[in-house]
């Protein structure tokens, strides 16, 4: 199954949009922090679905959000998850040499300005999120930061990292798995929506169903990439595949077997589009997002 045409513009739009934003946020400075600012832009700038500002931006759509001002939230998320593959990437990490089909960072530029544009990473997606250009609300505001920070640290992606890092010398079980992926791919996933839902001044009461939607899709989402570790190609994935396996760490497919595996997928898909049954044509693109999820090659 190949994305769909609301699908397929709507990838195209995020992904030159948060192109265009990124090379206006980070020109490169007339310095010696250069360096620094060509392995941010090297690293924003090479690729990558845009999964969470898609996500983001269609959540705020439906709620007439100002394309700008979604697209900064998005750009804050962007770079959080983009800082967490530069990191992920590093020799005391992942150890990876390929990332969207391209060197990694440490290998295009050295370990520690890899490091180093990480952390600004992290920090410029704070900046962006303060930054009354995002929001005039200053409880807006507060409310992005908060969501992002917490989806971000030990409560949620780091804390999902660590679980993975002890997965490598532990066996954990299918709860244990879940919960490791709720947290390391899951939480930036949700805080999309959230975020989204933050802009369009949904109250949080009103956003329950957003959040199952989220919740059921990341699922989804880390099922297909196991899939994807196991059975996929490299030249689409862009990156090593069969990882997994050889560090001898616990997933979905190892402990579901492939077959079931994949139609715990289709089953969370089915959930995630069941969540959006109160909206109309305007949860198209998060419903067509669901489904694209678990058909993806990369």
């Amino acid at each position: 199954m190949s994305a769909s045409p609301l699908l397929k513009d709507a990838m195209a739009r995020i992904a030159a949009d948060v192109a265009s934003m990124f090379d206006a946020l980070l020109p490169v400075p007339a310095d010696p922090r250069a360096r620094l600012v060509e392995a941010m832009r090297y690293a924003v700038l090479g690729g990558g679905k845009r999964l969470r500002p898609l996500l983001l931006t269609a959540v705020a759509d439906m709620y007439r959000v100002d394309r700008a001002a979604a697209l900064r939230a998005g750009i804050a998320i962007e770079s959080i998850h983009v800082y967490s593959l530069v990191h992920d990437d590093l020799p005391c990490m992942d150890n990876d040499a390929m990332r969207h089909g391209k060197p990694t960072a440490h290998l295009a530029f050295d370990e520690a300005t890899a490091v180093l544009a990480g952390d600004a990473l992290h920090d410029f997606a704070f900046e962006v999120l303060a930054d009354t250009a995002t929001s005039s609300d200053p409880f807006t505001r507060a409310e992005l930061i908060l969501t992002l920070a917490t989806a971000s640290g030990s409560n949620g992606m780091a804390g999902g990292q660590m679980m993975d890092i002890v997965a490598e010398t532990s066996q954990f079980d299918l709860p244990t798995i879940t919960r490791l992926q709720q947290l390391k791919t899951g939480a930036l996933l949700g805080a999309s929506v959230e975020m989204g839902a933050i802009l369009g001044k949904v109250p949080v009461e009103g956003r329950a169903h957003l959040r199952g939607y989220a919740r059921d899709i990341g699922l989804a989402f880390q099922i297909a990439d196991d899939l994807l570790d196991y059975e996929g190609d490299e030249a689409a994935a862009g990156k090593a595949l069969r990882k997994d396996a050889a560090a001898g760490k616990q997933t979905f497919v190892s402990l579901l077997g492939p077959d079931r595996a994949r139609e715990q997928a289709r089953m969370l898909v089915e959930q995630a589009v069941a969540h959006l049954a109160s909206h109309g044509q305007e949860a198209d693109l998060l419903r067509d997002i669901a489904r694209y999820i678990v058909e993806r090659d990369h």
